[in-house]
């Protein structure tokens, strides 16, 4: 590759590494981070292009992570119900069994999580 080329593509992953971190980390809304590339005399086409694809990846990795807690958290709380359901099963003539109050509430916490976490992505 050129030298020239490579430093353009490190310049635009510069650009998109800044819009994340613009949109993600200062909490600012796209349209805003748009008002201020083009302010700085970016033109509006490409503006529009690295904005909407990161803010597109952005919203995919935040649903693909409210998705594995919402799959963890069922995990959890279903493995916690299914050993309590056995050891009571198996002292039902008399005898202990273990209650697995810790995975089952750990479980559905991450679980609601993870559901709220992908409505309000």
């Amino acid at each position: 590759m050129e030298q020239n080329q490579l430093e353009s593509e490190k310049t635009v992953n510069e650009l998109y590494v800044y819009v994340a971190n613009r949109i993600v980390k200062d909490n600012r809304a796209g349209y805003q981070v748009k008002t201020e590339l083009m302010e700085k005399g970016m033109p509006e086409e490409a503006v529009n292009k690295i904005v909407d694809h990161v803010e597109q990846q952005i919203y995919q990795a935040r649903r693909d992570r409210a998705n594995k807690d919402m799959l963890y958290g069922a995990l959890w709380c279903i493995g916690g119900t299914v050993v309590t359901v056995a050891t009571y099963s198996a002292a039902s003539g008399g005898g202990r069994y273990v209650v697995a109050w810790g995975a089952i509430i750990f479980g559905a916490i991450q679980f609601f999580k993870g559901l709220a976490n992908a409505t309000s992505s």
